[in-house]
Formats: C-alpha cells, sequence, structure tokens
C-alpha cells in the first residue's frame, strides 16, 4: 500500500511538475528573439503590416520581433521555411492571398497548409477597387457590365500574375456578372497600370494606395471597390457588392505558427496582436494604406482561411486556370 501511494504521489507530482513548467513558457513566452517571415519583398503592402505589427510587438513583449522576407514560388518557399521550423512561437508566418490560391493553383505542394500550420490571428483584408481608363464609356458598375456583354472579348483587364488575388479579384468578376473580359497578365503592378494608363487594356482590379493618386488627378475612373462596405479612401465609391451581392475580394492577411505550437504560446501571441490592432495608431496605418484591421481568435482566423480557400478554388475551377 506504501508503495502504491508513493508511486501516485510521484505521478501527481510530475503532472503538476508538466503543467507548471507548461505555464512557466506561457509567462515567460518569448525569451530571445521571434521571426515573422513574409513571402513576399520588402515594401508591398503585406510587408508594411508586418514591421508595424512586429514593431508594436517588441515594443511590448520585451523581445525583438524581425520580419524576414524570404520571397518566390509565389510564396511557397516562407510558408516551407515556418512550417518546417519548430512549432515553439519563434517562427511566425505572415499570411498572404496566395496561401489561400495556392493550394488549388498548384495540386502537388508539399505541405498542406491548413492542416500544417495553427492559426494565431487576423491582421486584416486589404481590398481593390476596380478602375477603368477614362476611354470607358462606363461611371458604374452596372454600365461597365453592360458595356462589356456589348463587347464580348474586347476588353481587356490587366492582371499581375497567374495566381495574384488582382487576378482572383477579376475572374470572380466576371463568373458573378457573366461577362467575357481577356485576362492579360503582367509582371508587377507598374507595369499592369502603365498599360492601364496608355489604354493597352481598359480595367483592373488595383490595390487602393497605387490607384488612389491616379484616381485623384484623373487618369484612371474608379467604379467599385472590392470590400463588403464603402472604404474610407474611397467614400463615394460603392462596393460592387451593391451590384453583385457576395462579391468580395481582399487580400487577408494574419499571423499563423507551425501546426504543434502550444495553445499557450498561441494565445500569448493573439492577445498581443489583438491587443495591437485596437491601437487607434497602428488603425490609422492601416487606414492610410487602403486596409482596416481585423480582430479574432485564433479559431475565428482558421475559419477565415478555409472560407477564403474553399471561395478560390471555386473561381480557380470555373475559370480553368492551371499553372504552367
Amino acid at each position: 500500500m506504501f508503495a502504491r501511494r508513493e508511486f501516485l504521489h510521484l505521478i501527481a507530482s510530475m503532472a503538476a511538475l508538466t503543467a507548471w513548467t507548461r505555464g512557466a513558457a506561457a509567462e515567460t513566452y518569448p525569451s530571445r528573439p521571434v521571426k515573422l517571415i513574409v513571402g513576399l519583398p520588402a515594401g508591398g503592402a503585406p510587408d508594411i503590416y508586418a514591421r508595424l505589427i512586429a514593431d508594436w510587438l517588441s515594443e511590448h513583449l520585451s523581445q525583438p520581433f524581425v520580419v524576414e522576407n524570404r520571397p518566390g514560388a509565389s510564396g511557397n518557399i516562407a510558408t516551407e521555411t515556418v512550417i518546417r521550423a519548430a512549432p515553439d512561437g519563434y517562427t511566425l508566418l505572415m499570411v498572404i492571398a496566395p496561401n489561400v490560391i495556392n493550394p488549388t493553383l498548384y495540386p502537388h505542394l508539399k505541405y498542406n497548409f491548413i492542416h500544417d500550420t495553427t492559426p494565431v490571428a487576423s491582421i486584416g483584408g486589404s481590398p481593390f477597387v476596380m478602375v477603368v481608363n477614362p476611354s470607358v464609356p462606363a461611371k458604374t458598375v452596372p454600365e461597365f457590365i453592360a458595356y462589356a456583354k456589348a463587347n464580348p472579348g474586347k476588353i481587356n483587364v490587366a492582371v499581375t500574375d497567374l495566381g495574384s488575388v488582382t487576378r482572383m479579384a477579376a475572374e470572380l468578376f466576371k463568373m458573378m456578372a457573366g461577362v467575357d473580359l481577356v485576362i492579360v497578365p503582367h509582371v508587377g503592378e507598374t507595369a499592369a497600370l502603365t498599360d492601364l494608363l496608355s489604354n493597352q487594356v481598359q480595367v483592373m482590379f488595383d490595390p487602393i494606395p497605387s490607384a488612389l493618386g491616379y484616381v485623384r488627378n484623373g487618369q484612371l475612373r474608379a467604379l467599385a471597390v472590392t470590400a463588403a462596405k464603402p472604404m474610407e479612401s474611397f467614400p463615394n465609391v460603392p462596393p460592387v457588392a451593391q451590384f453583385l451581392p457576395g462579391y468580395e475580394a481582399l487580400g487577408i492577411t494574419g499571423i499563423v505558427t507551425p501546426r504543434g505550437t502550444p495553445a499557450d504560446i498561441v494565445a500569448t501571441l493573439n492577445k498581443a496582436i489583438n491587443t495591437c490592432l485596437a491601437d487607434p495608431r497602428i488603425q490609422q496605418r492601416f487606414a492610410a494604406l487602403g486596409s482596416a484591421t481585423r480582430i479574432s481568435s485564433p479559431a475565428e482566423f482558421g475559419a477565415i482561411i478555409a472560407s477564403e480557400t474553399e471561395k478560390w478554388a471555386k473561381v480557380i475551377k470555373f475559370a480553368h486556370i492551371k499553372t504552367e
């Protein structure tokens, strides 16, 4: 009986030690620098968001959060790097639109994004603005749809690359409006805008910051935004959804970790990121970039990732988009 009591006491002590160790880990996290990996070059909107968040976390969690850019392969290089990292909260991934597009576009990926990552927190969604060259007679989305139906296959829409969210926004519009637009891929926004300004292409779903100046000086005409609601930067421009109910195209952003990261570390990060996103200064910076912050629980962000993946899968299959 004594031996049994000693054994049970030992088991209880070990359980208590394990619980204390986990608690101590959560209390001390982070105890060293944290890497936030971005699968795009420096300077783009997701990179700027990542640096805003990283600077805030560095200041408030007393450890450096270092942004590391690993562009290439439509974000797959950065994603694989994080998925293969230790699940300890010290290697984070900035989620970008390709993370919810690539699973359908590239059927032979070496990872399953939803299965192999743990959602931490949403950061926000970057909408686009549907802009046309002034030579296009349409001044509203219904007028553009009527014009496109009267000129099937004669209107060119600029997109930045095969799997970009600008391509997805255009394809979703084509699908929901039932119009025949010619997709014209470009290497980057600058090339696409150059052709739009010179009327080589007639329409584009462009990130708001890059289109704003051209719209204000009359070089381009804004017909609609791709968010579900009007945007502060274009207060008089309606959402596409006002004319095509359910339409929404956003470049989602957020944070995930490798699968298996302890729940208490995920909770610590989620609380810190949500507190950051509630900071009026951060919200103002996001608004200036044509975006809005979005606070979420890990489960809510996981649901967003799943929903966006499903939506773009339908668009890719409808449009028969395939990689070379």
